[in-house]
């Protein structure tokens, strides 16, 4: 049998975007592919501890974040990167 290849990272994911002024208070200006702006965004999360206590997959924004999510004050976090993807060029 043949060995298992490991997936091969999608290009589109991999190629470096540009944050809107919003995202970039969040996650700094610097040009990053969509996997790392993600990680970013959930290490600014946990840091300042916005994930919902009770329903974890809620997160509570704070003043930066608001600017990103369309001034909603809680989003789910399959919502976040739809909403995310808008901030990046």
């Amino acid at each position: 049998m043949a060995a298992k290849k490991g997936r091969k990272p999608s290009a589109a994911f991999m190629k470096p975007m540009s944050p809107s002024a919003a995202l970039a208070d969040v996650i700094g200006s610097k040009a990053m592919p969509r996997t790392q702006v993600t990680k970013k965004l959930w290490d600014y999360i946990k840091k300042h501890k916005l994930q919902d206590s009770k329903n974890r997959r809620m997160i509570n924004a704070d003043e930066s974040l608001k600017k990103v999510f369309g001034g909603k004050r809680q989003v789910s976090m399959f919502e976040m990167t739809k909403l995310v993807s808008k901030h990046l060029k």
